[in-house]
């Protein structure tokens, strides 16, 4: 029987690699067998190696992007990326429930590309938070949330954020832990995720691949913690799929 899916946004920047953003987001919903939509936010020169410049998508023409689609489709789950301020951000929040008040927004909060690129500088707390309290969940990884809450180390940053939003703390720069991360809920519990295996093999976008694989999982219907298992799952196996920095998808 032929099914109708989940219909699920991604709000992120294009690289050409396809190993990161958009194309990244998309490939991982496809393997979840649900339905992505794709917004750009960004047009960027790279290959998985090498970072050459960025162009921001002018802020009305990413919203128009998002009205179009959301005219037609319902969304319950955003997943939004390389994103150019926290004003932007705002915008796009404030759009997004303009349609669906109870919709989702997951951020990943890239701040510097693999390949060395620094996006952001802007370290305001109160927009930091104004921007939290807004979604459902941040992903960042060790040196992102410290970026975004500096002076704390990341498990206490993750805990002060964790106050307006949950927040996955991605632990691939975790050198105590390697490879463990943690779910620091909106309630004041911190949940660990450790991989099955350790692997070696390190691959350009994966931290998008991860916060898409979650938003994904989210939207079939899983609960919060059995969504960060299956993904920390899946983005294991990703690692795992091949020794170059751009990884297989499989589901």
């Amino acid at each position: 029987m032929n099914r109708i899916r989940t219909k699920v946004l991604s709000i992120a920047g294009f690289d050409p690699s396809a190993g990161a953003g958009v194309l990244a987001d998309i490939k991982t919903f496809e393997m979840h067998k649900v339905y992505g939509l794709g917004v750009v936010s960004s047009l960027t020169i790279q290959n998985e190696k090498e970072f050459l410049s960025n162009q921001w998508v002018p802020v009305e023409t990413i919203l128009q992007q998002v009205e179009v689609l959301l005219k037609e489709h319902k969304v319950e789950f955003v997943k939004i990326g390389l994103i150019e301020s926290y004003d932007v951000l705002l915008k796009l929040t404030g759009l997004l429930k303009g349609f669906n008040p109870n919709v989702k927004i997951i951020w990943d909060p890239v701040i510097k590309a693999s390949a060395g690129f620094t996006f952001h500088e802007d370290q305001d707390q109160e927009k930091i938070c104004k921007v939290c309290s807004e979604l459902y969940m941040i992903t960042p990884n060790w040196q992102e949330i410290q970026f975004l809450v500096p002076n704390k180390d990341p498990m206490e940053a993750g805990k002060y954020l964790s106050r307006f939003c949950h927040v996955y703390l991605k632990g691939g720069h975790n050198s105590k832990n390697e490879a463990r991360d943690y779910l620091l809920s909106k309630e004041g519990k911190v949940y660990p995720f450790k991989p099955k295996t350790i692997v070696a093999y390190p691959k350009h976008g994966s931290g998008c691949v991860l916060s898409s694989a979650i938003t994904a999982n989210l939207s079939k219907g899983y609960p919060l913690i059995k969504a960060c298992i299956r993904a920390k799952d899946y983005i294991t196996r990703f690692l795992a799929s091949n020794e170059t920095l751009l990884g297989n998808h499989k589901g």
